[in-house]
């Protein structure tokens, strides 16, 4: 069993997207694809290590935001089959609402930022239950549904690897681990429900899309549930006063970066590439989703 980390350089920025290349003899999966405009290092990743991306024939997907999914399609066109969460599948077949409430937001920098989101084959997207096992050469991948940063979230286990995605958190280089909270399904509960299946599964390593191998779990997982209360409930006053995002987002960006830097100085670019793969402002957006959502059922 070997992992190859393809670093997709996203926005030029190392460290923030990866996407991983399985290899068991000469049988080849990706997980997660990253997004399109991330593409051409995907490609020169997957030839780097001596393999050609029609080699791909098996794509699993942790969830289908753009920052994960979003080139899955390309190895759809050469015949591999995408394996997603049954909530996500419907976004791959037909990605136009997907992709259509993500140009809302990012308007003109969609393309650059994101590239294309193009349909795939209904015969070529699987949809996987909990706990199913998906045969890869003599080997298989075992989907835990984790749902918390996402409601279509699978953490895919292969051995003793995990490929977490993002409900593990974001942890770059030497900083800490933090959660990703951006909208629509941010749930504080679920989340640490999802926390709690990792925490009793036989690994030794975790690899997250953003970014890189965990080896210290029990330690990283505390550290992220931690971190995701206290995140939580320091937006809950804002909620309750009704406080204009657009006013929030500045004082969450200083928040969080006292956070990355408690124990010890981070560096400007280490600030800079947090801020890259998990920004301030789609937490702001994320967690006052949740506490509304939540005073709506209480």
């Amino acid at each position: 069993m070997k992992v190859h980390t393809i670093d997709l350089n996203f926005q030029g920025r190392p460290q923030s997207i990866a996407a991983y290349l399985i290899q068991e003899g000469t049988n080849l999966a990706i997980v997660e694809t990253g997004p399109h405009s991330t593409l051409p290092e995907l490609l020169n990743g997957i030839r780097n290590i001596g393999f050609q991306p029609e080699d791909i024939k098996q794509v699993f997907l942790t969830h289908v935001h753009l920052d994960h999914a979003g080139a899955a399609w390309y190895f759809a066109n050469l015949g591999a089959t995408i394996y997603v969460h049954p909530a996500g599948a419907k976004h791959l077949i037909e990605p136009s609402r997907l992709y259509n409430s993500a140009k809302m937001i990012y308007k003109d920098q969609m393309e650059t930022l994101w590239g294309e989101m193009n349909p795939i084959a209904p015969e070529l997207v699987q949809s996987v239950q909990n706990e199913i096992q998906i045969p890869f050469a003599d080997s298989h991948l075992i989907a835990w549904h984790t749902p918390g940063h996402a409601i279509h979230h699978i953490a895919w286990q292969w051995g003793q690897n995990l490929f977490a995605g993002d409900v593990a958190g974001v942890k770059i280089g030497t900083g800490p681990v933090v959660p990703p909270c951006p909208p629509p399904d941010i749930n504080i509960e679920d989340w640490i429900n999802s926390l709690n299946i990792l925490r009793v599964l036989k690994i030794s390593r975790i690899y997250l899309a953003h970014f890189g191998e965990v080896n210290k779990i029990r330690r990283h997982l505390n550290a992220l549930e931690k971190k995701l209360v206290k995140w939580s409930n320091w937006m809950e006053p804002y909620y309750i006063n009704q406080m204009p995002q657009s006013e929030i987002t500045p004082l969450f960006t200083q928040f969080t970066k006292n956070e990355l830097q408690q124990k010890e100085e981070v560096s400007d670019e280490l600030l800079e590439t947090y801020e890259n793969a998990n920004p301030s402002w789609m937490g702001v957006a994320g967690l006052m989703r949740y506490w509304h959502k939540k005073s709506q059922t209480e």
